[in-house]
């Protein structure tokens, strides 16, 4: 039995090919539609992982200048001593995609309750950070980062 296409059957395909085609354009300009939100998140999550590393260089940074400070030497390392042992770590391992500044360093010697000395040391870091950072910064204050460390001189 020999198959004939009926005038319906041949509308039907037509019909289906101009669906197909609409449905590519819809599907073009809900990508244009949905692509700066994807961006805006991608971009978020590269500027909080900068911002996450920065924090961990910090902290890195304040242990280290806190270490250096307590270590058994005549006479004990002074605070401009400590500051550049703080900056020397973080000279090459602070990211930041623009203009940086470099971090304040603290060290504050005092005697605590016990008879022991301790040494504090706080390294404060203004991040600038993407596009994401900045935006941010203009609409609040400036993102600080700030780790302290405190240990006992033994």
């Amino acid at each position: 039995m020999p198959f004939f296409i009926s005038s319906s059957s041949a509308r039907s395909k037509t019909l289906l090919r101009h669906h197909m085609r609409a449905q590519q354009g819809a599907a073009a300009v809900e990508f244009a539609l949905l692509l700066p939100i994807l961006l805006f998140v991608f971009f978020g999550i590269v500027e909080l992982s900068l911002g996450l590393y920065n924090k961990a260089v910090l902290t890195n940074a304040s242990r280290e200048g806190a270490r250096a400070g307590i270590v058994l030497s005549s006479p004990k390392m002074s605070e401009a001593e400590i500051r550049s042992v703080v900056l020397t770590y973080t000279n090459g391992a602070l990211l930041s995609m623009g203009s940086s500044s470099a971090p304040t360093v603290s060290a504050v010697h005092s005697d605590a309750a016990n008879g022991s000395s301790l040494l504090n040391v706080t390294v404060s870091y203004t991040y600038a950070g993407l596009g994401l950072g900045r935006m941010l910064s203009a609409l609040e204050s400036p993102i600080v980062l700030t780790s302290s460390t405190v240990m006992a001189n033994e």
